[in-house]
């Protein structure tokens, strides 16, 4: 009896599985032209900019929506705005800046997307440390001011 009453639990645990694949694939098909279109309302220039410290693995990631017009949403929006616009939205192209980082190598990796002057972006590039991250990209993943 036990034997019976296991298999039909699983064969219930499997079919109720099958549907709850069909229920999220269907509310993937439903959900990516509203995503995709909630892209395309912000106006003007932005990025959504995040930091991870530490290695791929890590969970520590912080981020926020960069909006340059009028500079909004981040600590320092005002000087990123003007970096990325001297620049032509391009984070690479940023002039980078002369000090001395300590030699201690605690890697953070920086990523933007978003929209500049019509085109996408779409920028990544880990670092050796946060010190050498904002010399070389400037206020636009600065964080925390």
């Amino acid at each position: 009896m036990t034997y019976i009453t296991r298999a039909a639990a699983a064969a219930a645990a499997a079919a109720a599985a099958a549907a709850g694949a069909l229920l999220a694939a269907a509310g993937l098909l439903t959900a990516g032209p509203a995503r995709a279109a909630s892209r395309d309302v912000l106006p003007g220039n932005w990025l959504y900019v995040t930091v991870t410290k530490g290695d791929a693995r890590s969970s520590d990631t912080r981020g926020t929506l960069l909006l340059c017009e009028p500079p909004q949403g981040h600590a320092r929006a005002a000087e990123a705005c003007a970096e990325l616009a001297a620049a032509d939205g391009a984070i690479d192209r940023i002039p980078a800046k002369q000090v001395f980082c300590p030699m201690i190598f605690a890697p953070v990796t920086a990523h933007a997307r978003g929209r500049w002057n019509g085109r996408s972006v779409d920028f990544q590039d880990t670092y050796t440390s946060v010190c050498v991250m904002r010399a070389r990209t400037g206020s636009v993943f600065a964080l925390d001011g």
